[in-house]
């Protein structure tokens, strides 16, 4: 994977390859990054990844300059190499390892943009309880937005606080405010 934008642009990063993961795509986060820039001045706001993985969207966010970084995940090895990636750029991204559905019912933090990459595998039930727990816990700040990641199988448009959705390759990001 690779950093596209900001102080560490074109820097690659290897993840170990025993992580249970599916990293999003370079052309897909440099799509959504395009999204993002025309609407928010990132060294300004509060960023939460959740089903965070090897880190990618947050390594993206760390060096365009946010300084509030919070990244869940509830595989150890994951949070280990998000906690030495975050050292060694110097991002000061907390992490937190947890099921990301126990964080969302315990947690009081505020985030501007919460982006959340679950397997995609999940249920329909599951990914709904996402934005259903972000809302009705009140995670996102006003203004905010979450966006969720799936397949091109998963169709999330008819839950409550849908607004639109993107389509790149196999991966869609579905947006909810």
């Amino acid at each position: 994977m690779r950093i596209i934008s900001g102080k560490h642009r074109s820097k690659r990063i290897t993840a170990p390859k025993k992580l249970p993961v599916r990293p999003t795509t370079d052309m897909a986060k440099e799509a959504l990054f395009n999204i993002l820039n025309n609407r928010y001045y990132f060294e300004d706001i509060a960023f939460l990844d959740l089903f965070a993985g090897t880190g990618n969207i947050s390594y993206e966010f760390a060096s365009r300059g946010t300084k509030e970084l919070v990244s869940v995940d509830a595989d150890y090895g994951c949070v280990k190499f998000i906690d030495k990636i975050s050292t060694e750029l110097d991002f000061g991204i907390s992490t937190i390892k947890s099921d990301v559905f126990s964080f969302l019912e315990k947690t009081s933090l505020k985030a501007d943009i919460i982006f959340a990459d679950p397997p995609y595998d999940y249920s329909e039930k599951d990914f709904a309880r996402i934005p259903e727990l972000i809302f009705k816990k009140n995670i996102l700040k006003e203004g905010g937005v979450l966006i969720i990641e799936h397949s091109k199988h998963t169709d999330l448009s008819h839950l409550r606080y849908f607004t639109n959705q993107r389509r790149y390759g196999g991966s869609v990001f579905s947006f909810f405010e």
